[in-house]
């Protein structure tokens, strides 16, 4: 696993060429959203599961703010955001996993803009066990050989003579789409993984079986306990805390992430400034994410992602 170091307010663009692009359309409003009259169309947010919780809350303190604007917030997946967002159907798209090349082209060519990435907060992608289970700790290899059944009995890695149930996302989730990356290494998960549609219902079910195992955002706790990861097997064991993720210890680190089309305009600027204000990012804290570093002596901090490589 190779995490790269990138300044945490880089906004990236990608900015290939592209034969005789179609007029640029504004981040702040799209084609789909309409205009009742007499009322300011809603500004859309959606995509990441992982991020639904993060962006509510963030809406409903802007709109409280703000009253007559509206910000409506949908999940999907992190695919399903990103989809949205190419087709002109979402004014913001959340991945908690960084866009494909092939991704950003199709941005480009269908809404005239290249796709604009905004880090929003940062997370420590967990892996739970049942708060009863007595393993603290795995390495991503070992987690690795859990999810492809190379390891199959929790007495194998430290726990009770009992088979270990896998609980994963489904393939349009960024969540997937990191795991498979960082932990697997881009390899198959085993057929013998149970799919679950969002990190809530893959902690519900980790917390109803006491042999199980999942991942997910570090936000939802309830009934299960994240172990601590090591990088390697003779690596120190590491939880998924703030001061561990910003310094980059934890091995799964990783930015959330939000992405417009062309730089943020309008409606969508004015709410991922919030997003991106002290008060967006306490919300990020109270909701269980961590908060962006603040600038130090004028220099913007780094902090760990993962590989944005072309294929994903």
């Amino acid at each position: 696993m190779n995490l790269r170091i990138v300044p945490v307010l880089a906004i990236a663009s990608f900015l290939t060429a592209c034969p005789s692009p179609p007029p640029k359309q504004q981040a702040g409003g799209t084609d789909a959203e309409g205009r009742a009259a007499g009322r300011a169309p809603a500004l859309t947010v959606k995509g990441s599961d992982t991020m639904v919780i993060l962006s509510q809350r963030v809406a409903e303190l802007y709109m409280a703010k703000n009253p007559g604007k509206t910000v409506q917030v949908t999940g999907g997946g992190s695919g399903t955001g990103i989809a949205a967002l190419i087709n002109g159907t979402t004014s913001i798209a959340n991945a908690s996993r960084p866009m494909k090349a092939s991704e950003k082209a199709q941005v480009l060519q269908r809404r005239g803009a290249p796709a604009t990435e905004y880090p929003v907060a940062l997370d420590g992608l967990a892996v739970y066990v049942h708060e009863s289970s007595p393993v603290q700790a795995l390495s991503v290899q070992q987690i690795a050989a859990i999810y492809k059944t190379e390891i199959t009995n929790w007495k194998e890695v430290g726990g009770p003579d009992a088979r270990i149930v896998i609980y994963g996302r489904e393939n349009n989730s960024g969540t997937y789409s990191y795991f498979k990356e960082v932990v697997l290494e881009e390899e198959d998960f085993a057929p013998e993984t149970q799919t679950l549609p969002g990190t809530a219902a893959v902690v519900n079910a980790v917390s109803k079986d006491r042999n199980s195992i999942g991942y997910g955002g570090i936000a939802y706790g309830s009934g299960i306990r994240a172990i601590a990861v090591k990088k390697d097997a003779d690596a120190p064991a590491v939880l998924p805390t703030q001061e561990n993720v910003v310094a980059g210890t934890y091995p799964l680190s990783r930015y959330l992430l939000m992405y417009t089309a062309g730089e943020a305009a309008g409606d969508a600027k004015a709410f991922l400034d919030f997003t991106l204000s002290d008060e967006g990012q306490k919300v990020a804290e109270t909701v269980g994410y961590y908060p962006l570093p603040k600038k130090e002596a004028g220099t913007a901090p780094a902090i760990p992602s993962e590989d944005a490589a072309a294929g994903e």
